[in-house]
């Protein structure tokens, strides 16, 4: 029988949730959670039969056998569709909740059974993030050898909902949300600059301001316009903007077509200092004083975090950008 989901209250901290099942005097086990999310993803009994590999017929007979056992309706039918009542939303709440640590479990299981002690998850929530992260990475697998990696790439500019989920360990994010759950640890300061081409008009200046970029082709990562600095930051709030805004995911290609005088980018300092070709761009200030940043590490506050988090934040904040 499938590990029933009052015993996951020992593996991590959610008493909460368990005492709210224990009220309803049942006991649901991981394959209900699951047909509960499968059905609210899919909407409908056939494509949810599909994904869990059970027939239609057995998949109804489930969702009857699930609401006597509950005592209470958990869906309504909507045409073809089927929706979540308040109490199948509240049961959808906790298979969420409760689901990824079934799968983290597993994941850990199967790390031991490869000859892994261990494993650490990160998730990262800006591009240029990932460059510096391989310079971490790469001396940390050197010294534990024993310890199973894996990054999240997935989550980028949502990683904190998978943080809550311990889906991942840590996330490593330039812009901390205020959250009294989370903590946030400083790895290292940059600066934000404008990249131009040696040729570009404004390579003989030293800082920029608003309003000389309204002509200008920017080039960004596909992040929303509201999570970019240069944005929200620098051109909005002197109510600005420019006259095209492109984005990229490659950085090699964004400092390549800079370099060759297509438009500019807004980049940290650090990452222009390291471009291979550093000698065809220049950086200048946003604004006379510039834009200053500070890259983070997010855990989880007020749990035990393992010695393979805590050693890889150890050797992030002596490995500067």
């Amino acid at each position: 029988m499938t590990v029933l989901l009052i015993k996951m209250v020992y593996f991590h901290k959610y008493m909460k949730m368990a005492h709210e099942i224990i009220a309803w005097k049942i006991m649901l086990d991981r394959h209900q959670l699951e047909m509960v999310r499968a059905i609210d993803h899919y909407g409908t009994v056939t494509k949810a039969s599909e994904h869990l590999c059970l027939t239609q017929s057995a998949l109804s007979h489930a969702i009857k056998k699930l609401e006597q056992r509950v005592g209470v309706q958990l869906w309504r039918k909507s045409g073809r569709t089927l929706l979540l009542t308040d109490a199948g939303a509240h049961v959808l709440q906790a298979a969420n909740k409760i689901l990824p640590q079934f799968e983290r479990f597993e994941s850990e299981l199967e790390a031991l059974k490869q000859g892994f002690v261990g494993s650490l998850k990160l998730g990262i929530e800006c591009y240029p993030c990932f460059q510096w992260l391989l310079q971490v990475v790469s001396p940390y697998l050197s010294k534990y050898q024993d310890v199973d990696v894996d990054i999240k790439n997935e989550f980028q500019f949502g990683g904190m909902g998978a943080l809550f989920a311990h889906e991942i360990d840590l996330l490593i994010t330039p812009d901390p949300l205020l959250n009294r759950a989370i903590e946030y640890i400083p790895i290292f300061d940059y600066e934000q600059v404008l990249v131009v081409s040696n040729q570009h008009a404004f390579a003989e200046l030293e800082h920029i301001l608003p309003e000389q970029l309204e002509d200008q082709i920017l080039f960004t990562y596909p992040v929303e316009t509201t999570r970019l600095d240069v944005f929200n930051q620098f051109l909005l709030p002197a109510g600005r903007t420019v006259k095209q805004h492109k984005t990229l995911e490659n950085t090699e290609m964004i400092l390549q077509l800079v370099a060759s005088n297509r438009g500019v980018a807004v980049l940290p300092d650090w990452l222009v200092a390291k471009a291979e070709n550093k000698d065809q761009i220049m950086s200048l200030r946003l604004g006379k004083t510039g834009l200053h940043k500070s890259t983070f590490i997010a855990v989880r506050k007020g749990e035990t975090q393992s010695r393979f988090v805590d050693e890889f934040v150890a050797l992030a904040k002596q490995q500067s950008a």
